[in-house]
């Protein structure tokens, strides 16, 4: 038998949290203590070989590196200290480069040293349109940030709306796209060992209902957190993390319908929401939720750190730190805007729309993409137990 390492790929694993990879002598012992495990799948143990291995190809295409939601009861009971679990973090974050589109950007919010660009590069396109729009410059009397852009008098849409729009559109935009490029790829390379039926495959409103919608449940309710032993409590971050992203995006639609669609056959509704609005009260209800769960993840990473004495990678942290921005910068700019204080109300709402279009920006490449591959990869679950499939891998 044959075995084509890539030598680049252990390489990579080994720095970006798969250090300890060589460490494993097969015991088995993450296998009987992972949830996910069974006798057909001894899981993550046939990972970890194929690790050391350097078979990138069967990892990237192995639903079960998806399925993991590094509870880390494999790292605390491994006794060669091989931790597992960072390896399987280090092979996702892997794998979210290599389905990434653009391939350029993809690569550059894989290292920690592209930093100052890719906190640079929308900074640049905001401060240059910011330049543009005639807005520059500090508020006199009430501060809107509605008037962040400047003003103009067409009153069908703001101008300051018009420049969100040119700005975070295209990135929400080419996020989803290149989310959409991925999980259509890793689909194709996990469905190559299966055999369907002529003519017999779900629709695409039967894919939703049967399987898509039932994996978004799961998600939602953490229903195999309740499975994990040493790191059940990480719920207690996660929840109230998903739950303020809910509300957030609630909040943002509304506002989009608000300001870009109702205004302009009312174009009162350009301004500010008032404090007493109950959308208001969710936004600022969600953000609290936001910075309270990333500072419980943020406490519990560092912590885990600490007794195992490893060092965080870039992977573990920017989405941490992003988020973290998001909603500091946020509150902070409602915060400064209520007390009029003008410089540093706009200087925090330029962070915090730079921190927006980073978050929007490199989606695809972050942890933040676990959400959406394993969504699928579980999707793919159940679809290869289903009827609809004939062979399975």
């Amino acid at each position: 038998m044959q075995i084509n390492s890539d030598l680049q790929f252990i390489k990579y694993l080994k720095g970006a949290g798969g250090d300890t990879l060589k460490k494993c002598y097969q015991c088995a012992t993450c296998s009987v203590v992972c949830p996910l495990s069974s006798d057909q799948k001894p899981f993550p143990r046939k990972e970890m070989i194929w690790a050391q291995w350097g078979l990138k190809d069967k990892l990237v295409a192995d639903p079960d590196v998806f399925l993991c939601h590094q509870c880390g009861d494999c790292t605390a009971y491994c006794p060669r200290g091989a931790k597992p679990g960072d390896v399987l973090g280090a092979i996702r974050a892997y794998a979210y480069t290599y389905y990434g589109f653009p391939s350029g950007l993809a690569k550059l919010a894989s290292s920690s040293s592209n930093l100052p660009i890719l906190i640079g590069l929308p900074a640049a396109i905001i401060l240059v349109l910011w330049y543009i729009s005639g807005g520059m410059h500090l508020p006199e009397g009430t501060i809107d940030f509605g008037k962040f852009f400047g003003e103009w008098h067409f009153h069908y849409l703001s101008k300051t709306v018009f420049f969100i729009d040119a700005i975070m559109l295209p990135a929400a935009g080419l996020a989803l796209f290149s989310a959409y490029k991925g999980v259509s790829a890793l689909w194709a390379k996990m469905a190559a060992g299966l055999e369907t039926k002529p003519g017999f495959r779900p629709s695409c409103p039967q894919f939703a209902k049967e399987f898509l919608w039932p994996a978004v449940q799961e998600i939602i309710s953490h229903k195999r957190f309740n499975e994990c032993g040493v790191n059940q409590d990480r719920v207690r971050g996660h929840k109230p993390l998903m739950l303020a992203f809910i509300g957030l995006l609630i909040v943002t639609t509304y506002g989009f319908i608000r300001k870009d669609l109702l205004g302009i056959f009312n174009p009162s509704l350009h301004g500010p929401i008032p404090l007493w609005d109950p959308i208001k009260i969710l936004a600022n209800v969600s953000a609290i939720a936001l910075i309270y769960g990333i500072l419980l993840l943020w406490g519990k990473r560092s912590n885990d750190e600490s007794v195992s004495g490893s060092q965080g990678t870039f992977y573990d942290w920017f989405l941490i730190y992003e988020i973290a921005v998001v909603g500091i910068s946020g509150l902070l700019s409602e915060l400064t805007r209520l007390a009029h204080i003008g410089t540093l109300a706009y200087g925090f709402y330029f962070i915090h729309l730079v921190a927006i279009m980073m978050l929007f920006l490199y989606m695809p490449y972050t942890k933040f993409a676990h959400l959406v591959y394993r969504t699928f990869a579980m999707a793919f679950e159940r679809y290869r137990q289903s009827d609809y499939v004939t062979k399975r891998a």
